[in-house]
């Protein structure tokens, strides 16, 4: 209580629900309070409901334009309300979040929790939002009270619920650390082992939303604790057309396609093997293995290397529905590996692009989706972190809305490639090609996902080589100037990686000096494109799971080459339990 008295945006009404605690202490302490500040205003169950009942108490009771979640035992920084009404006005959001930390017994503060911006597709996987939440009164009206079927996981159903009426450019993040939650030996910020039932009310709490929104799926907890798994049971195959550039390194080549063929069930797809100038009688030898194929072609581009031309070259007359450009040297080793990323896409028409986790041979990560800015340009987060574990706050457990992923296996939606141009084999014929048609997609305002639930072996460079060769270094360096003076803010302000990290020093560790710095604060969701999907947007339901599209990869002869058989002036209220 005192830290909301403290607050420097004085505006505000403070609504205490005791849910019928029985304690006279308790009940003279909230008493006192309330008779030295007529803000306070304290209501008294007549019997004890939950959670859900109790706040939904306060939220009847409460008279500001917005309104603010406050847990009893927790602290807001002082200027908490004055900074997020401050950024609510700026962003005309009508929900908006902030960062968090803890703070224990001893009064230390610990386990700051540097967020992302909004993350739709993430909040599934997580309640990664928390804490400290407000909402406008208006759009309250609109979503409704938490839930009592709930109770335990009732803040991330109040947050679902939530996307489904207030659209993604009127929810705003603000990076900074507003809120303290306190740990007890109670608390979920200690142990969710001591609450259970919060794990099967978080699984009913995504599976019905998923529901709600005609998206079938299957929901279960991950690890037994209040992280979901999200496994979309669409029954669509959409064309796909794998395609995988090359240059001798046979076994490797080989191995890749032999691992497609044997584990890919999937039954719509084609591969096209862009053969760029292999020399060996090896090469020979495999071309031949191939064209017995009937799902796998040979395109042979005799010009020196330049891997945005050559895809572009692989992806000019083909008609498929999506396209998946793998590296050859990506080893798949699941059976559901293509519908993994493919539904991905299907869950949400605003998707055009897709990634997955890849591995190095000894099971470290060298690809949980692509960080912006780091190195100057782009870089690999979570790299070198076992290959289960979750890295910082968890996030390589979960798919995920991102900025770029890696075009070592990227999915992508052919009229989406085909929009923006494809690669840019101009300018960056090796290195950044990947990112820059990443940023393009996302700049025609389009979404990009990374999945862990796709992990595939990677071999980094094994065919092409590393770019600290000095024979490679000048070329690299064009390559790193031309995305600076291209994207220029846009690598400085990833909207998710959080402002609070640096961008040249050890990625989700190290911190930027303390201190509010807004010219790393990512662009505002209200000024990207609103667009309509240039694709089909079926609508389907559990019931309802027809093929929206059976269009088989059609070949077509290239012209480049031959072809063998392929979110001042308000009141505030506090609700707080």
């Amino acid at each position: 209580m005192e830290s909301v008295r403290a607050q420097t945006w004085q505006n505000w009404e403070l609504i205490l629900v005791d849910d019928c605690s029985k304690n006279p202490e308790l009940r003279a302490v909230i008493e006192n309070f309330a008779k030295t500040d007529a803000r306070i205003k304290p209501l008294f169950q007549k019997e004890n409901g939950g959670i859900s009942v109790a706040t939904n108490a306060g939220l009847e009771a409460a008279q500001g334009e917005w309104i603010a979640f406050f847990d009893h035992d927790d602290l807001l920084a002082d200027v908490a309300v004055e900074y997020m009404l401050r950024e609510a006005t700026r962003s005309h959001a009508d929900l908006i979040y902030s960062d968090e930390d803890k703070i224990d017994a001893s009064g230390y503060y610990r386990e700051p929790a540097f967020k992302t911006d909004w993350n739709y597709r993430l909040l599934l996987g997580v309640n990664y939002v928390c804490h400290f939440v407000m909402i406008r009164q208006s759009a309250l009206q609109k979503v409704g009270g938490l839930n009592k079927e709930y109770d335990g996981a009732q803040d991330h159903d109040f947050l679902l619920r939530a996307s489904e009426h207030i659209p993604a450019e009127k929810i705003h993040h603000v990076p900074e650390i507003l809120y303290h939650w306190r740990i007890t030996a109670n608390s979920t910020a200690s142990d969710i082992g001591n609450k259970r039932y919060a794990i099967d009310a978080g699984i009913n709490a995504v599976n019905d939303h998923l529901e709600r929104r005609n998206l079938p799926a299957h929901v279960d907890s991950q690890m037994g604790m209040t992280l979901y798994a999200v496994d979309w049971q669409f029954n669509q195959f959409p064309s796909v057309t794998i395609i995988i550039p090359y240059k001798d390194e046979i076994p490797t080549t080989a191995r890749c396609l032999d691992a497609i063929q044997k584990y890919t069930r999937y039954p719509n797809y084609k591969v096209i093997l862009v053969n760029n100038w292999s020399i060996t009688k090896e090469a020979e030898d495999f071309a031949k293995r191939v064209d017995g194929i009937p799902n796998v072609e040979i395109l042979t581009v005799k010009e020196p290397f330049n891997y945005s031309r050559i895809n572009n070259l692989a992806a000019k007359n083909e008609t498929s529905d999506f396209f998946l450009f793998l590296n050859n040297d990506v080893f798949v080793e699941q059976e559901n590996w293509l519908e993994i990323l493919v539904n991905e896409a299907l869950a949400d028409p605003q998707v055009a692009i897709v990634g997955g986790k890849f591995v190095y041979p000894n099971q470290t990560v060298q690809h949980a989706g692509v960080l912006l800015g780091i190195g100057d340009v782009a870089g690999h987060a979570h790299v070198s972190i076992p290959r289960n574990e979750g890295g910082y706050a968890g996030r390589a457990y979960f798919p995920q809305e991102i900025s770029a992923v890696t075009a070592a296996g990227m999915l992508i939606r052919r009229p989406a490639f085909e929009l923006v141009g494809g690669f840019d084999e101009e300018h960056l014929k090796v290195a950044f090609n990947d990112i820059d048609l990443c940023l393009k997609v996302r700049d025609a305002g389009y979404k990009i996902i990374w999945t862990p639930d796709f992990c595939a072996e990677h071999h980094e460079s094994l065919s092409r080589g590393s770019d600290d060769r000095p024979s490679t270094e000048r070329r690299f360096f064009h390559e790193t100037q031309f995305m600076i003076e291209k994207w220029g803010k846009t690598l400085r302000t990833d909207p998710f990686y959080n402002p609070h990290f640096t961008l040249d020093r050890q990625v989700f560790f190290d911190l930027t000096i303390p201190g509010v710095d807004e010219t790393r604060y990512p662009p505002l969701e209200s000024t990207r494109k609103k667009i309509r999907p240039l694709w089909d947007t079926p609508t389907l339901t559990t019931e309802q799971k027809t093929p929206s599209s059976t269009k088989k990869p059609v070949s077509k002869k290239s012209q480049a080459g031959t072809r063998r058989k392929k979110v001042l002036n308000e009141t505030v209220t506090d609700a707080a339990e």
